[in-house]
């Protein structure tokens, strides 16, 4: 066990920790704005100009589009791939579609717009040579979070990546900042259940062998905190720094603002 100390106070020991990653290891908003506005662009394509107007209203509420920036937590910012698809076929049933054509103009939509590697090149990342061709560029890390992960990782604490984002690219991200040898295990999109079902917390505490009450878990939004209380997780801590707009997080759980004011204690 590792005492945690948050501002230099102690916030209590953990065997591992189950980070997020969009928003709270990466930086990810500027490529989640990107998407969704490409997103919402080819989805207009497919509608009557009468419809159009409507229709941008909805998809921006939706996906939290706010300008130049993504609320935090709007569907773009924390769903998964296949909620964001639902969330643009209900869209498209509110102008009038019905649901089969909904749902297949959304696919196309998505088929279109998402990011894509070439199946022919070989997917292993090369740290420091930035994305092989046909791949979406990486997004950044959050600032201080690698000295904070390197001290933790060397202090014995295990460390795990809990995500909607799918597996291969949680492994994209974490090879390709150095951080693989760090991360012990992951819980992606393409396992079941989803986070926020606690029952993630649980699957993933099963792969690294320790009790949720022997860990921290660290999000940005709360429904990743509310997961956390859920499963009986012993610590859950909000990180606020990932997106332009603070995101909404609650007041009753602990907050860190950067990465420097975490800390193991000695």
């Amino acid at each position: 066990m590792v005492e945690l100390l948050l501002r230099g106070q102690p916030l209590g020991s953990v065997e591992a920790i189950l980070f997020d990653k969009d928003g709270t290891l990466s930086l990810s908003e500027p490529g989640l704005l990107a998407l969704s506005r490409a997103r919402l662009q080819a989805c207009l394509e497919h509608l009557p100009e009468a419809s159009r107007p409507q229709f941008q209203h909805l998809l921006e509420r939706a996906y939290g589009l706010e300008g130049d920036r993504l609320h935090p937590a709007g569907t773009t910012a924390v769903a998964s791939r296949q909620h964001n698809l639902i969330s643009t076929a209900t869209a498209f049933c509110q102008v009038g579609l019905g649901w089969p054509d909904a749902l297949a103009h959304s696919e196309a939509v998505f088929a279109a717009t998402d990011p894509t590697t070439d199946p022919a090149i070989d997917r292993e990342p090369i740290h420091g040579q930035g994305p092989r061709p046909g791949e979406a560029p990486l997004a950044p890390l959050t600032e201080g979070v690698k000295p904070l992960l390197l001290e933790l990782h060397r202090s014995g604490v295990l460390l795990a990546v809990i995500s909607n984002d799918d597996s291969e690219g949680i492994h994209r991200f974490l090879g390709g900042h150095g951080l693989s040898e760090l991360f012990q295990e992951i819980w992606s999109a393409d396992m079941r259940p989803l986070k926020p079902d606690p029952a993630a917390v649980h699957g993933l505490c099963s792969r690294l062998g320790v009790n949720p009450s022997a860990c921290a878990l660290i999000g940005d939004a709360s429904s990743d905190l509310r997961m956390a209380e859920g499963a009986g997780v012993g610590l859950a801590l909000g990180y606020s720094a990932g997106w332009s707009s603070r995101p909404p997080l609650p007041e009753h759980l602990p907050h860190l603002d950067h990465w420097q004011e975490l800390g193991v204690g000695r």
